[in-house]
């Protein structure tokens, strides 16, 4: 018994595989890519508040206290 002769490998297979391949890379890049900008937008989210913040106490702390007297 010896075993059976592999079918060879034509170019219609070789382009299948790789359309099949390229199907699977671009689901991957397009899940990456959403997973990236909303990263990205709530870094920007979360950068502004912590300006804001810091602004903030910045102002609160050194801020001058102007006092008015009428007589």
């Amino acid at each position: 018994m010896s075993a059976p002769a592999p079918a060879r490998i034509t170019r219609q297979d070789i382009e299948a595989k790789l359309r099949q391949v390229r199907g699977e890379v671009d689901t991957a890049g397009e899940a990456a890519t959403k997973a990236g900008t909303m990263g990205a937008a709530v870094a920007g989210v979360v950068l502004i508040v912590a300006v804001y913040l810091i602004g903030k106490r910045r102002g609160r702390r050194s801020s001058t206290v102007v006092e008015i007297k009428r007589f």
